[in-house]
């Protein structure tokens, strides 16, 4: 079973490679978009890229952030956007696949584009699994922190009536905290 730590810096290498994505996807897109126009209208799918991404890019910033703080509700947020870039990566290749069946000079540049969703999509399912790792041992050590804690509450109300005891047989009475002997 991997530790906490290696979760975590699985996770932020990850992430950062999912930012990287992100900026050259868009970057690319930006080429895509600009090369289309010189030549024809442009499509439906011209822009996909850029969508995708920036769904990359924003679930890899999400993703450096849940590693940093790893509280229930930032590893919700990273799940999600993680769905969001994985559907995003999922429609970007459909969008550049149907475009790359067409003629046109910019071959290289659509399957760069398919390369980069694949890795998009990847990133963002590996991710997901990760997250749920890390959050099944965070809820592990929550859990063994209570347990610890519980386990130290018993014991002082085991001192404590060891020491209510060693009063001589005297009810003791409790009084904020203080106790005093019953008449």
């Amino acid at each position: 079973m991997c530790s906490s730590r290696k979760i975590l810096w699985s996770l932020l290498l990850l992430s950062v490679l999912e930012v990287g994505l992100g900026v050259a996807s868009i970057v690319l897109g930006a080429v895509g978009i600009s090369a289309v126009r010189g030549q024809h209208k442009p499509q439906q799918g011209d822009a996909s890229p850029v969508w995708s991404g920036l769904c990359f890019l924003v679930c890899g910033m999400c993703g450096v952030l849940c590693a940093r703080k790893r509280t229930g509700l930032i590893m919700i947020l990273f799940s999600a956007c993680c769905i969001c870039g994985l559907i995003g990566g999922i429609l970007n290749f459909q969008f550049v696949r149907a475009l790359s069946k067409r003629p046109s000079s910019m071959h290289s540049v659509h399957l760069a584009e398919m390369t980069l969703a694949c890795l998009g999509i990847s990133s963002c399912t590996l991710s997901t699994w990760l997250t749920c790792r890390l959050a099944s041992s965070e809820q592990q050590r929550m859990f063994l922190e209570r347990e610890h804690s519980l386990h130290h509450s018993h014991e002082m109300t085991d001192k404590e009536t060891l020491d209510n005891s060693s009063s001589h047989g005297i009810p003791q009475i409790s009084y904020n905290g203080h106790t005093s002997s019953s008449p």
